[in-house]
Parts: C-alpha cells; structure tokens; sequence
C-alpha cells in the first residue's frame, strides 16, 4: 500500500530533544542521544531532532580544532545512523563535521540507517568564525560523511522529502540563521518544507526565551510551517553562560509544546504536526504560491505508514470548541475583539447610509440578544437618539411565554421601548388565503411566519426611514437553518461572522463588562433557554417543543465541522476522526457520523440562501460571503463528501 492513500490523514509526530550534555565526551553523547531517540520511537515520534553541536556539546571552545574530537564524532555519526536501522525514526542531529579539511557547525540527518545528508550553519557569530566556516564557503555539494565511504549531499539547498508521502518535507536552519533579516526558513518554506527544524545553542539571559518563543511563533507563521526548535541545555560549560534547554514546537503561529527549561535530565517534548492542514493554508494563499522557488534539492526518506495511516492514534486531545479558546482569558479577549469588529461594521454601514433608525425582531434567543446588544453599543459610540433603535417582539403561534417575556425584558432593561406586533393573525389569514390547513405544521407553515416577520420589519424600515439588521450567524448559514425571503434576508447581517457556539460566550462577556444585575440575569436565561425557531406550537404547559438541536443537530458538533470543513479543508474522514478524539465521552462514533451526513448534505444543498446573503462583516478566519470567503455553485454535489464517510 502507498503511504499516501486515501487513509492519510497528514499527521506527522515530533520530538525535539535537549539531552543531558557531556562536554567532549562523543562516546557518553552517542549514549545520550541514542537512548533519547529510542524514548521518542517508543513514543511514536516520526522525527526527532536534537540541538546545535549536540554531538560534542556547543561550548567546546578550542577542542574543536583537536583531531581526536572529530575522529570520535564521524565514529558517532556512523554509529547514530545504524541505530536509525531498527528504530523508524528519522534523527537530526547536530555535530562539528569536517569537510576539505574545514570544520562546518552542521545539522545532519539520520534514516533508514544512513546518512542522508547535512545541512551547515549560514550566519555564524563572531565567536563562532573562530572554529567553524560558514555555509557560504562550503566547495563541495556532496561529502563523505561519518567514515561511509558513500557521498551524501551537503549544503543550504536541501529540503528532505518523504519518498511517498510528498507533503512531509523539511528544511533545517541552525541557532542564528533564524535571527538574521532573512532568515534561511523562509526560502525553505517557498521550497517546499512544511516543517523547519531549528538545531540551537542560545545561551539564557533574562528575556530570550520569551523572544525566542515568539520569534519561533511568527516564523511558524510567516513560513506557514510548523517550526521545531531544539535547544542546548545542560551539561553545557557554564564558564560564562548558562543554556537553558528550551524546546519549541509551533505550527502556523500556534504553539503546540514547550519544554521544561533549566532541567538537570534530558528533556523531550513531543507535538503531532498536520502538514496536510500546512498544504491547505499554502494551497489558498496567493502571494506564497507566488513566491515558490524550485532551485532546491530533493532528498528522500521514507517514514512508516504507522506514522500517517488511518490507524494512528492522534496525539493529544482535540478541542471540541476550536471557535472558542479554552482559556478564559484568551476567550475574553476574542470575545471582545469579535464584539468591536460586529460594532465597527454596522457604525459604518450607518454613517455611510445616514440612517438614524434601524429596526430588527427580538426572539428572546441568542442571536437577536447580541444583534440587539451590538446596536445598543453603536447608538451609544454615534450618539444618536435611543429612540431610533425599534426592537419589536414578533409572537406567533409557536412563540414560548418564556422567550416572549425575556424579549421585552431585554428591551426595557437595555432603555429601548419594547414594542410587540402579534403575526398570528396575519399568518392564520396567509395560510387561509393560499387554502393551507391551520393544523399542519409543515415547511409551509413555519415558513409562512418567518417570511411575515420579515415583511413587517421591512415595512417598518421603509416607515422610520432606517434598515432592518438581520440577527443570523454563521452557523445557521452553513446549515441554510432559515427560511429563505424570511430571516435569511435584511440590510445588514450583524451577526453572519460568528458561529453559534461563540455567541453564547460574546453575550456572556458583554454582561460581566456591563455589569448591570438585572440586565445580566435576562441575558443568563436567554443563555440557558434552547435553542429553538418556536414555529410550531408550544406543549400544553408552554414549554418549547421545537428544539433546534434535537431537528438538525447539536451546533458544537455543526461548529466543529465548519472550522474543519470550511478552514481548514479536510476529508470527512479525517474530520470524522478528529471528533472522535475531541466529542470522547459525549457522543459515540455513530452519532457523529450521522450528523456529519447531515452537515454535508445541507451545506452543500443549502448554497443558494448564501449566494443571496445581505452584507454584514467577517469575524473570524473562516467566512461564508458568496463576495470572496466562500465561493461555491448552488448546484454542486455532496456525493463524493458523503461517501467518504460511508454512507
């Protein structure tokens, strides 16, 4: 079987490793670094790498001249290489290696049992120039290495490419090559190299290895690559320095792993690496296909397909909320970003019309909440008259006590005059009129409300001279959860950039910032109440029948598949395989397949409601505008997607 099958799912596993340090004791290094890659095989690492100089030590000063430390390092080497034979994992290692007599600071690389090939250092400090010659002055493209009588190539040109799975390819840059203007990984992206390993030997002082993390970070970011940083720490001379041991492992400006610094013990740090996600984002980015370059050199390997298949366990837990950051504090603060960007856009879509009056209809549910609160904040910024804010409840014959009352609550605790237009007897006559049964509650029957409520607020715009802003989010548009002519359509949609799984933490957030009791607590029971379009009746007790969720299907599922689906282009499969990991515990391999099935199908059926979506402002990195985020023929086919999950 080709590694690259139809069961890739792209995962590469890494280790970076800073091991316990002998200084200029090859034979006790070997021993070091021979037990730290088996650690990382038993781990189901692909590739490990170790730091700059790992095989001597980097602080050896003089030694590096003396003879008997380089014939002891091309023994090391050699030895390395064998024990790549028997562990399937691909070592990069870093050593002093002799060439025509000059001594170059490399990075080589070990697989399969060989020697595959050595990358130098570019950009050498001043104290370096004193032992080590700098990559630009290498003569050579190939060398004998660690005493194989076989050449190997050798150079700043190389990206090392799996034989069979072609996306898994990396470069390598050493210690400062990343500080320079332009540092190496730049060129080795545009080449090619999904993954940058960084071989160093930065010594500690207060602040790097905060600079440093970021440094990492942004390269990840700016190369669209994963970045792992390996750095020297301890066994390292402590004459004038002391090496921290820092680790790093980064993926397109996301930090997936870091050491523990200062250790005493050899310290590995291990992160599971989608470069099929990095092929993705480099498929879709215009100026970096742009830049590509094709004048580097190829040198295979061969990772096992226990490493990529479909059988392998992924590394660490998925985040079943990837909208909403774990962390309350990061949460906090994408919360309020999202809430300014939804306020900037509707303070400019005012200014630029001149309107002084916008009119919208309050459910008591989630999305007309935050519409609502986001006018609130836009008549406060423009100071405009309150009184041009027109909220109307819009009861039919499904509509709960419950929301009904925290519609008009809202309102008068937001100091809006709570106004309220019942729609049953508009919709009971329409439903007469085109000769439909008041007891069937059917698609026309619930459509048939939607599409009055957008009449009324349409025709009250025209009355006030202002807009109607449409309260939908981004994932009922995905799922084309709206009636078409209905609540699909308005002047302004608000609330199109945020998924329905963030907004219940955006409202959350707006009422701790406003700090406001009584207004908090209406937002809490509209946070707490489900989801649901109350177009059919309520039971006997009033209670909402009618749940969303129980009708198409959970959001927190919908919204894992959007981020994967539209973000990041993946295969049901793998996206099949991923909420396995993230949803363990709550929803079993069959339901999430079901409601996958479901995704797909009415995403792809649902298209022409997008296609005719008002104007309203991207929040986050994935967007559904038919005007450039998404762009896609109403009458494309899902058959291919939903086969590949089997059904």
């Amino acid at each position: 079987m080709s590694i690259e099958s139809d069961i890739n799912f792209g995962w590469v596993k890494t280790a970076a490793v800073s091991p316990k340090v002998h200084l200029a004791n090859v034979p006790a290094n070997v021993r070091e670094i021979g037990e730290a890659m088996n650690r990382a095989a038993a781990q189901g690492a692909a590739i490990v790498v170790f730091p700059e100089l790992a095989l001597t030590g980097a602080s050896c000063g003089d030694l590096f001249f003396q003879t008997t430390l380089s014939d002891e390092v091309e023994k090391g080497l050699a030895g390395l290489a064998k024990l790549t034979a028997n562990l399937d994992v691909t070592a990069i290692v870093g050593a002093p290696v002799r060439i025509r007599q000059r001594l170059y600071n490399c990075a080589v690389v070990l697989s399969g049992g060989d020697i595959r090939g050595a990358v130098p250092k570019s950009h050498l400090t001043s104290a370096e120039r004193r032992w080590f010659v700098p990559a630009g002055d290498l003569p050579v493209v190939e060398a004998e290495l660690g005493g194989i009588k076989k050449p190997v190539p050798v150079g700043t040109d190389l990206i090392f490419e799996d034989k069979f799975f072609g996306k898994c390819a990396f470069g390598i840059e050493i210690g400062e090559d990343l500080c320079v203007a332009e540092p190496p990984s730049g060129k080795l992206a545009l080449a090619g190299a999904s993954i940058i390993f960084n071989l160093s030997a930065r010594n500690a002082v207060v602040g790097k290895t905060c600079f440093c993390r970021e440094q990492v970070k942004m390269q990840s970011a700016r190369c669209l690559a994963a970045y792992v940083y390996a750095g020297a720490g301890t066994g390292e001379s402590t004459t004038d320095f002391v090496y921290a041991g820092e680790c790093f492992v980064s993926q397109n400006g996301e930090l997936l792993a870091e050491s523990k610094r200062f250790s005493s013990e050899t310290e590995l740090v291990f992160a599971q690496l989608d470069v099929d996600l990095l092929a993705q984002r480099r498929r879709t980015n215009a100026n970096f296909i742009a830049g590509t370059r094709n004048d580097f050199r190829r040198v295979h390997f061969v990772l096992s397909s226990t490493h990529t298949d479909f059988g392998a366990t992924v590394f660490g837990k998925i985040s079943n909320s990837p909208f909403v950051p774990a962390e309350s504090g990061s949460r906090d603060n994408v919360c309020g970003e999202a809430f300014e960007i939804q306020v900037a856009g509707l303070m400019r879509r005012l200014t630029h019309t001149r309107a002084k009056n916008v009119v919208f209809g309050i459910s008591g549910g989630l999305d007309s909440t935050l519409a609502i609160l986001v006018v609130k904040e836009v008549f406060a910024r423009l100071g405009l008259d309150m009184s041009g804010i027109h909220g109307y409840s819009l009861p039919g014959p499904g509509t709960s006590d419950r929301t009904r009352k925290n519609a008009l609550d809202l309102m008068t605790r937001l100091g809006i005059e709570a106004k309220e237009i019942s729609i049953v007897p508009a919709v009971m006559q329409h439903l007469s009129d085109i000769g439909h049964p008041q007891d069937c509650f059917d698609a026309a029957y619930e459509n048939a409300q939607a599409r009055e409520r957008t009449q009324i607020l349409m025709d009250l715009a025209n009355r006030f001279g202002g807009f109607v802003v449409g309260t939908g989010d981004l994932s009922e548009a995905a799922l084309g959860w709206c009636t078409f002519n209905g609540d699909q359509m308005s002047m302004y949609h608000v609330n199109i950039g945020v998924p329905k799984t963030l907004i219940r933490h955006i409202i959350a957030w707006v009422a701790k910032e406003k700090g406001d009791a009584a207004i908090a607590q209406t937002l809490q029971d509209i946070i707490d109440t489900p989801i649901s379009p109350e177009l059919k009746p309520p039971s006997e007790s009033g209670e909402i029948v009618q749940k969303t969720e129980d009708l198409v299907g959970p959001y927190e599922l919908h919204d894992f598949f959007i981020y994967h689906f539209c973000g990041n282009a993946f295969s049901p499969k793998k996206i099949l395989c991923l909420a396995e990991n993230a949803f363990a515990g709550t929803y079993d391999e069959t339901t999430i397949r079901k409601w996958l099935a479901v995704f797909l199908r009415r995403f792809f059926s649902q298209q022409f409601k997008r296609s005719a979506c008002p104007d309203g402002p991207k929040v986050l990195d994935i967007g559904l505008s038919p005007r450039g985020d998404w762009i896609m023929p109403s009458d494309a086919e899902s058959a291919m997607w939903i086969a590949d999950v089997g059904l």
